[in-house]
């Protein structure tokens, strides 16, 4: 049986590429093996941790759950993309360093894609700190550190 082949046009990170990928291949495995963007971390595989989180055009996905040819024709952001130009942290970024937001640091690149996609949606600090973090998992921080960077950074981020 021959597999199925298929062209992915995607914007990724501000740059256009184009792919030819077999038609089951996950997001995430498009971003970290075809893209080379290894920022995009994989834990559960089932869309439980989190981890795996990108923007697509500015939306939290769980890229675990997404082939990559559903993202055909569409914008993907990843944690690369936080970086300023000269390579400078955001101001999330910054925070998760100067709190110890991070430990092992695995769910850090899903966690910081999804409070950003929250910034993009206009939502709130209260609203981002009661439903975006219960959607990743983290084993190393117990949340006290990584909230207060969010707090910390949010009149930064909101332009509040």
């Amino acid at each position: 049986m021959s597999e199925q082949r298929q062209t992915v046009r995607v914007t990724i990170n501000g740059e256009s590429v184009k792919r030819e990928v077999e038609v089951r291949t996950l997001l995430s495995d498009f971003i970290r093996h075809d893209l080379d963007r290894k920022g995009t971390h994989v834990g559960c595989e089932h869309g439980v941790c989190g981890a795996c989180t990108v923007l697509l055009d500015g939306r939290p996905v769980r890229s675990c759950l997404m082939l990559a040819v559903q993202a055909d024709g569409h914008e993907v952001e990843t944690v690369e993309s936080l970086l300023g130009p000269e390579g400078e942290l955001n101001p999330l970024q910054r925070r998760f360093h100067e709190n110890h937001g991070l430990q092992c640091g695995f769910c850090t690149p899903g966690i910081l894609m999804a409070v950003s996609g929250a910034v993009e949606a206009g939502a709130t600090l209260e609203e981002t700190l009661e439903t975006v973090l219960p959607g990743h998992l983290c084993r190393c921080t117990g949340y006290v550190n990584i909230r207060e960077s969010i707090r910390q950074a949010w009149p930064e981020l909101s332009g509040e």
